[in-house]
């Protein structure tokens, strides 16, 4: 291919240091420091992310089935049966939660109390996944019920294990008022302590039993929800969708881990394209310095054109010969700056030479997850823009008069 091999020439017989050459260095190494940060930064935003998800997930369930309205308790079995026939679900088990007044002497938190069966201290996932001290036991014993919470409630209300602390529930509270009545409260001891690394949960969830819950908020033998665990969470899209087609959308709420936390993934998304965007910037700047060059690069070689066109050369192989020169320059830049990206996160994933404080963080290096899709997405985008920057001097050359290129040669 003649124009691909002219091309080469032009890029290679820049021996001297002249402002061309200067120029085009400026264009490849822009475009590889562009590529370069982009890739890493995403890539960092790519290991945030999983670690948040990873946080969240080994505490969510995958989808979480909410009862919105008490004719919902008539269709638990329906709701039962509906899950049973999904194979993708792996677990599942009812819950019931509500607004509390938590009391330990002078001291008093309002939480969200969540009653769950005392059978999930087996599974590897969980608030027994997360206990930091005493243990995961929530089984009532003579009436007396038992509760879980979190480091920092322990902390506000100064409870230790082993102290009694009294509850009493939204529901009693508003029944005591329309019967102008003290309001009843109920003993728990606190048998555990946990910790999830997630500051929403750790500083408003308490853990007891369903049976305890239920008699709390007067919920007799109802609930309210049903949360399930897949085999594999990247099937919570089609599960949740297969149960909105069987459930009443009236009588019941369908959320996968994603939706219960979407504002916090929304935030990320946010940042990871306004990242995305400046950083591509710095290619957009590099690019135009391509278009500068290109452009200089067509007068200075405009006797060649004018040669190249009367032995017999088309004006589309002049425009292909100056459109490779710069695309040429744009791949050069896109692989020096890929190989200098993924060798700094390689770096970083294997000696882990950017720390952080393990004190202040819950983990003790800049996390950093390489995906594909982010290497190609960067290197078409800086293979788009330094197509684009090379169009206007290729149209420019490929227009050149013949007779007025060579005629006082």
């Amino acid at each position: 291919m003649i124009e691909l091999f002219i091309a080469k020439r032009y890029l290679r017989t820049k021996h001297k240091l002249n402002l061309i050459t200067i120029i085009s260095f400026l264009s490849t190494a822009g475009i590889a420091i562009g590529v370069a940060a982009l890739i890493i930064v995403l890539s960092v935003f790519n290991g945030f992310s999983s670690l948040v998800t990873s946080i969240l997930i080994s505490f969510d369930p995958h989808i979480r089935i909410s009862i919105t309205d008490e004719n919902a308790f008539s269709k638990i079995h329906e709701l039962e049966s509906a899950v049973k026939n999904i194979s993708d679900v792996k677990t599942y088990y009812p819950f019931a939660e509500g607004k509390s007044l938590l009391i330990n002497k002078k001291n008093y938190e309002i939480v969200t109390l969540k009653g769950i069966p005392s059978a999930l201290k087996n599974e590897n996932w969980g608030i027994s996944t997360k206990i930091i001290s005493g243990k995961f036991d929530i089984e009532s014993i003579d009436n007396t019920g038992k509760i879980i919470l979190s480091l920092p409630l322990a902390l506000r209300l100064s409870a230790r294990i082993g102290d009694e602390i009294y509850v009493t529930s939204a529901y009693n509270i508003e029944r005591t008022i329309t019967s102008l009545s003290l309001p009843s409260t109920r003993k728990f001891i606190v048998t555990g302590i946990f910790e999830t690394n997630n500051r929403d949960y750790d500083i408003s969830y308490a853990f007891t039993s369903l049976e305890s819950a239920q008699k709390l908020f007067g919920l007799k033998n109802n609930f309210t929800g049903y949360e399930l665990r897949l085999d594999k969470i990247n099937k919570s899209e089609k599960v949740k969708k297969e149960l909105q087609k069987i459930l009443p959308v009236n009588l019941f709420s369908v959320n996968t881990w994603y939706d219960l936390h979407k504002d916090l993934y929304s935030v990320m998304t946010v940042e990871r394209w306004s990242a995305y965007i400046l950083l591509s910037l710095i290619i957009a700047v590099a690019t135009f310095n391509i278009f500068a060059s290109l452009t200089m690069t067509v007068l200075e070689k405009k006797k060649d054109i004018g040669i190249l066109r009367s032995m017999g050369l088309e004006k589309n192989s002049i425009l292909k010969i100056f459109m490779l020169e710069g695309i040429l320059v744009g791949i050069i830049g896109t692989i020096i700056g890929m190989t200098i990206g993924l060798l700094i996160c390689y770096l970083q994933i294997k000696y882990n030479f950017y720390p952080l404080d393990p004190t202040k963080y819950i983990i003790s290096a800049m996390p950093v997850k390489i995906q594909l899709t982010d290497i190609i997405a960067v290197g078409l985008m800086a293979m788009f823009l330094s197509f684009i920057a090379s169009l206007y001097p290729a149209k420019r050359a490929a227009n050149t008069i013949i007779i007025d290129s060579i005629k006082y040669e």
